[in-house]
């Protein structure tokens, strides 16, 4: 499937104030975020167990997931995610403001 094909993942901001973001990410089977660069340092904390795949460019990598199972990254990261899974996938995001 090429990136035209995919359907976008769908988030849905819950807080934008002076500190945070926290936004949940809701991935229909198959969809992707789209090549996107952060800005902010972050937090994911999935709902769903499962796996995404990570493209930064140049290399797919399978990231196993489980929900409650934490992890966080800096600013500067730049992907694209992608659901490979036939059920949808659940994440929420925290983007630390400086």
């Amino acid at each position: 499937m090429t990136d035209k094909e995919r359907p976008l993942a769908k988030p849905s901001v819950q807080i934008d104030n002076d500190r945070v973001i926290v936004t949940e990410w809701r991935f229909p089977p198959g969809s992707h975020t789209g090549w996107h660069r952060h800005n902010h340092d972050y937090v994911v904390v999935p709902i769903t167990t499962g796996e995404l795949h990570i493209f930064d460019g140049k290399a797919t990598v399978p990231a196993p997931l489980r929900a409650g199972v934490s992890y966080s990254r800096q600013t500067g990261v730049e992907h694209d995610v992608i659901n490979p899974n036939d059920f949808e996938f659940v994440f929420v995001e925290i983007e630390v403001k400086a």
